[in-house]
């Protein structure tokens, strides 16, 4: 039980300031936010965050810069031309697999 006690603090610390930072805005703001470029810009927010963590993870994710780049790029214009999620994430894996059997042939 004695190696656990830290965990249990660092836990209870990193629960502590996760539930300050959901709960200042609610306490803080008592009214609808009603400036546009505020509102437009919270609204972005998740999208971005979401995506500072996740592209540049994407290419570490296979070991090889080169499948990994041709697993974003079929992504990326896939998304943009708006195919779903599902065929988005597939053709992605198959093109990284592909290029990565290649360049390791």
């Amino acid at each position: 039980m004695q190696g656990n006690s830290g965990f249990w603090i660092y836990l209870l610390v990193i629960s502590f300031s996760t539930y300050l930072i959901r709960t200042i805005p609610f306490v803080l703001v008592k009214e609808k936010i009603k400036n546009t470029f505020i509102r437009s810009f919270l609204y972005y927010i998740p999208y971005t965050v979401l995506s500072a963590m996740t592209f540049p993870a994407a290419f570490y994710a296979t070991g090889n810069i080169y499948a990994a780049a041709a697993g974003v790029v079929v992504a990326v214009v896939l998304a943009f031309f708006g195919r779903g999620l599902t065929l988005v994430a597939v053709s992605s894996c198959a093109a990284s697999f592909i290029v990565s059997q290649f360049i390791c042939a």
